[in-house]
């Protein structure tokens, strides 16, 4: 996994609540989308500190402060400024300094636009008094770190973003951890958490029912719903039952074996991998549902013969779950135990 450092950096706070309108205050809803994004990303085990996690009043030289003092002043700081915009446009922007690239400002915008926003450009923005600068201090102030500036929407739309912004930020939100997870080579999860689910075009209770373990009855239950009728970045609240463990893909595994392996189906691990095709590669990180199985951690002496004995198995058997190819066991291996 990619080690960078990522600074999220809430926009405004405290006594400058940035742009107001139509029942959206900046401060606020940056705070919302800056805190999901970094719980995201910690699930996923990225580095991630917030330059502020509640209603705070930063100046410039204290944000620029807390984001150089985070990791230190590297090129391996990402630093991800979350702003909504005003003056009657629509759609998202990206911002970025002269000395970074449009990467990871485009993979934002595309994936946005996956999520419905509309993508209106990815753009660098010079000081009019020396265009040598950066205009923007949290491009000019921070050092040789990469940070970037995103404007999730116009608050003062006179087309969708204003209600898009209220109802579908978090879809937004994950559309960033996704692009920050692919620019960083960080495995990607779609799931949140184990109590909660975010409503995805195409979803039906039925498929979000399978895949918690769960029935259509008992989710409209938790969630009081009266009809089956989903809206796409609808959350709701899923069975906490059900954990998930991270699987390494080694040589010849296929999603079919290892399905066979946690008790799953392949429709499953692809719905929670976020997989369009059943291609692995060597070195790829699945989550998979954590096995409710008994495991053995293997000790000084001990041969695949001897454990299957103690636990009454046969050596084949024990292969097999374990997705073993030869019959040689290292001290503080973990076996799978039926």
């Amino acid at each position: 996994m990619n080690n960078k450092g990522i600074v999220i950096d809430a926009g405004h706070g405290g006594a400058d609540s940035g742009a107001v309108g139509n029942g959206i205050i900046e401060k606020d809803l940056t705070l919302k989308i800056s805190k999901y994004i970094a719980d995201r990303l910690k699930q996923l085990g990225a580095n991630v500190v917030l330059t502020r996690d509640k209603d705070e009043t930063l100046d410039p030289n204290n944000r620029v402060e807390r984001i150089l003092n985070a990791y230190g002043n590297s090129k391996d700081v990402l630093v991800i400024s979350n702003h909504i915009n005003a003056g009657g446009g629509d759609g998202a922007e990206v911002i970025y300094s002269l000395r970074g690239t449009d990467v990871l400002p485009n993979i934002i915008l595309n994936n946005l636009e996956k999520e419905g926003q509309n993508a209106r450009k990815a753009y660098t923005r010079r000081l009019p008094s020396n265009p040598n600068k950066d205009y923007y201090f949290i491009h000019r102030n921070t050092g040789i770190t990469e940070p970037i500036i995103i404007e999730y929407g116009f608050l003062d739309s006179s087309k969708d973003d204003t209600s898009q912004l209220k109802n579908d930020w978090p879809r937004y939100a994950e559309a960033v951890v996704k692009s920050i997870a692919e620019y960083l080579d960080i495995p990607y999860s779609n799931i949140k958490d184990d109590n909660n689910y975010i409503v995805k075009a195409g979803d039906t209770l039925w498929n979000i029912a399978k895949k918690y373990n769960t029935s259509v009855n008992e989710l409209k239950q938790l969630n009081n719903l009266n009809t089956n009728m989903l809206k796409v970045g609808m959350s709701l609240r899923v069975p906490s039952n059900l954990d998930y463990d991270n699987y390494t893909v080694r040589n010849n595994d296929t999603l079919w074996s290892i399905s066979r392996k946690y008790n799953t189906s392949v429709d499953i691990l692809k719905q929670l991998n976020n997989l369009s095709s059943d291609n692995l590669k060597i070195g790829q990180i699945l989550l998979v549902p954590k096995i409710k199985n008994d495991s053995y951690v293997v000790k000084a002496g001990d041969t695949l013969y001897s454990i299957a004995n103690q636990y009454n198995t046969n050596v084949s058997e024990l292969k097999r779950i374990n997705n073993l190819v030869t019959d040689i066991l290292s001290i503080g291996q973990e076996l799978i135990i039926k």
